[in-house]
């Protein structure tokens, strides 16, 4: 066995020394590993229960002809998410191509001209900034609540923006930090959220970007009162199986707007199948507890070990995460670079590629992105990107396991030790 695994650190290039160092850290952290246990535990037992309610049979996986009409298997997911969520109903749909495409048609189907909208947490991510400018040309008003100076949500500042401006009509909430150095929102700062907005006018919508939140808390942003959730499924709901396709659950209102918008008024969610089936949808949901679980604890020894070296790190190794990802500050863009390229070095896929830095559509700066994935753009799967702008800020997450996460950081700690940005 010896022998074996001297083969695979020879051939990752991994020295004795990044290989000692990351274990050594690894032993100082597992205490850590009990909460996010118990939280995958827990979606793990709710799942099941879910899938034993809805009665999932193998006919539920059969790819689906025609129009659509009648689809058990799509409409049997979508009333599973529901049920999981805490919502009043859902749209599961392989025909959404990315996060941002779902976010999209939301705040499409939710705001009419004349209408205005507020991000409740300051500049959401960088590829939501042409759809706000082309909310703009149809009459609708944007404008951002900035956090605090200490990184936390303005209350104050949301209830003024609503108290000063009566047209506004959604309060978006991302939940994830996007490129922005601030924590992720953990629920209980969404719930004070909607209780402020909600307090002061009812009829206003919540909605929530759950990209890279689900199941790294006991419960979801419906459970806790948003109008629409919405969330990418090649991130953490997927598994790491489903192939493509977003989710939105919320209020039967909200979901109703979004279905005319998704297809066409009239018609919303009675058309639109999948001719692959959609087993990988159902199986990667049932393994998604435990591959985010993987995900988290990986991002907690990434953590660890910048913190270590002397990074600043976002969260630090042993506090409370709403989300999978993990940033590290390099202020340094060459180091950023050697980074992300040798996470691209361990990866399964493509990891004899070399990513740099390019002009990615929908990002104002270059973009690095590390993502040798079975799926591509999965970022549940372990990757790593980052704006090149200063102060150098990657942004790792992911993981299917977190062995394959702790052998990455050891190509990483060799990597940069060789190139002298960092003492070991």
């Amino acid at each position: 066995m010896k022998e074996l695994q001297d083969l695979y650190i020879k051939d990752l290039q991994i020295s004795v020394k990044a290989q000692k160092y990351v274990n050594d850290a690894h032993n100082l952290i597992t205490e850590a590993f009990d909460r996010v246990e118990n939280i995958a535990e827990y979606h793990q037992g709710n799942i099941i229960r879910c899938m034993k309610q809805c009665q999932i049979s193998e006919r539920h996986f059969n790819p689906s002809t025609g129009y659509g009409y009648g689809d058990d298997g799509r409409d049997t997911l979508e009333k599973l998410y529901a049920m999981i969520f805490g919502a009043e109903d859902a749209l599961v749909r392989p025909q959404w191509g990315s996060g941002t495409h779902v976010i999209s048609d939301a705040l499409f189907s939710l705001l009419r001209p004349g209408d205005a909208f507020i991000s409740a947490v300051g500049q959401p991510y960088d590829t939501l900034n042409d759809i706000i400018q082309s909310l703009k040309e149809w009459g609708i008003e944007y404008n951002e609540v900035e956090l605090t100076s200490e990184g936390s949500v303005n209350l104050q500042g949301i209830l003024e923006c609503i108290k000063n401006n009566k047209n506004i009509k959604l309060v978006l909430i991302q939940r994830s930090r996007g490129y922005s150095w601030r924590q992720s929102l953990s629920i209980d700062e969404i719930e004070k959220i909607i209780k402020v907005v909600k307090k002061q006018n009812p009829n206003i919508y919540i909605m929530v970007d759950n990209c890279y939140g689900e199941f790294t808390e006991y419960m979801e942003p419906c459970h806790i009162g948003a109008d629409l959730c919405v969330g990418s499924l090649i991130k953490n709901p997927g598994g790491g199986l489903a192939p493509t396709g977003c989710y939105a659950v919320g209020t039967k209102e909200a979901i109703e707007k979004l279905s005319f918008r998704l297809t066409a008024p009239g018609i919303g969610r009675e058309v639109g199948s999948y001719a692959a089936g959609y087993r990988a949808f159902y199986q990667g949901l049932f393994m998604a507890p435990h591959i985010v679980g993987e995900a988290i604890k990986g991002a907690i020894l990434t953590a660890k070990l910048f913190e270590d070296l002397g990074y600043e790190v976002l969260p630090k190794w042993d506090e409370q995460r709403s989300d999978i990802i993990q940033s590290i500050k390099f202020n340094d863009d060459k180091a950023l670079i050697e980074f992300c390229q040798g996470i691209q070095w361990a990866s399964p896929v493509d990891g004899h590629v070399v990513p740099y830095p390019w002009d990615m559509p929908g990002y104002e700066h270059q973009v690095i992105m590390a993502a040798g994935t079975f799926v591509q753009g999965a970022s549940i799967e372990l990757s790593a990107d980052a704006p090149i702008r200063e102060p150098y800020i990657a942004y790792l997450q992911g993981g299917l396991t977190y062995s394959h996460v702790k052998l990455a950081l050891m190509v990483v700690i060799t990597r940069l030790a060789e190139k002298g940005y960092i003492v070991i």
